[in-house]
């Protein structure tokens, strides 16, 4: 019965744990920085994440949220910078943001699925890796290659 609650406390310590590094790094996207405000170890973070796919896809989440914050507040500065005619800030912002000034068109392209090769293909790897591996030719021999000199 003692022991119970004795897990029961522990459970809840480390859930309110989680949940405020989850608060920090959402705040500042930083795994070091985060641990260390919210008052746990960078290996006891790893470890979670390792043994809670739950909690690593939170603390993933997170990041992202953290990331999307500090851009957010860093756009909002650089802004502010260009309304006080600030010559740096005002080329940073036309570089990065204007297709006549020399921003790039972002990508929308998704990557490739990636599919099980073919017995063909495997094949063909699998030959293809004799032939680089240096060792015994087994392809020629089997063929009847003659070897050039």
């Amino acid at each position: 019965m003692a022991n119970e609650t004795y897990d029961e406390t522990i459970e809840k310590r480390q859930a309110d744990s989680k949940a405020k590094f989850l608060d920090t790094l959402r705040e500042t996207p930083v795994i070091e920085v985060a641990c260390k405000r919210s008052g746990i170890g960078r290996t006891t973070y790893y470890r979670w994440c390792r043994e809670d796919s739950a909690f690593a896809q939170a603390s993933g989440e997170a990041f992202k949220q953290g990331v999307d914050f500090i851009c957010d507040m860093s756009e909002t500065q650089a802004i502010q910078l260009v309304k006080e005619k600030k010559l740096p800030a005002i080329i940073f912002y036309l570089r990065n943001n204007s297709a006549r000034y020399g921003a790039r068109a972002a990508s929308r392209t998704q990557p490739a699925q990636i599919s099980e090769p073919t017995a063909k293909e495997e094949r063909l790897i699998k030959h293809a890796l004799a032939l680089s591996s240096g060792g015994k030719n087994t392809y020629a021999k089997k063929h009847k290659s003659k070897k050039v000199a």
